[in-house]
């Protein structure tokens, strides 16, 4: 009972103050117990559940900047409703020419670019050989028709790796379109 690990506190304190010839005496009296893996056990739930948390929170700072573009650029869209119920993994922020001003953290983990190497380019830089034409085509047509829309395209990451990539492009307005926001998902 003395060495059972379930009643043990502060376990590891306990083994680095031992003397190596005290170490070696009690090391195999010094069992793992079923009770002690309940918090193992736990703390897997414990980490899904902050990964869950980390994730809002990344999204949310991501419409946040999302929406303080909003405020420079005084557009009239509702974004609260761009957003609600969306699943996306990346952002990518274009002007009327469709250079890209800004990209969530999610760009770099979807494509492999940086966030500086993106910038003014357009997403077509993420084309490549196997890409659609007529895909490209479409989405340039959707673009000038100025209203939201969705298609899925096949993208080429930094190591010239292929995805399937969905976007859902949305046109944001002042007056006039100025900018457009894609919110993207690998598939």
């Amino acid at each position: 009972m003395k060495n059972n690990l379930a009643s043990m506190m502060c376990l590891d304190l306990f083994i680095t103050s031992q003397e190596a010839e005290d170490y070696n005496a009690i090391k195999d009296l010094i069992t793992p117990t079923k009770a002690i893996q309940v918090p193992i056990i736990g703390f897997g739930f414990y980490i899904d559940y902050f990964s869950a948390e980390i994730e809002k929170l990344n999204r949310q700072k991501d419409i946040n900047i999302i929406k303080d573009f909003a405020d420079k650029f005084q557009w009239i869209d509702n974004l609260d409703e761009i957003f609600k119920d969306e699943v996306f993994e990346t952002i990518v922020l274009t002007n009327k020419k469709q250079e890209i001003i800004w990209v969530n953290e999610g760009f770099k983990k979807m494509t492999g670019f940086s966030k500086s190497f993106a910038l003014k380019k357009t997403p077509s830089f993420l084309q490549g050989a196997n890409t659609c034409k007529a895909t490209s085509s479409r989405i340039r047509g959707k673009i000038h028709e100025n209203k939201p829309f969705k298609e899925i395209v096949l993208n080429y990451r930094q190591d010239k790796t292929p995805y399937k990539c969905e976007i859902k492009v949305f046109p944001l307005s002042y007056k006039d379109t100025t900018h457009y926001i894609a919110l993207e998902n690998a598939i």
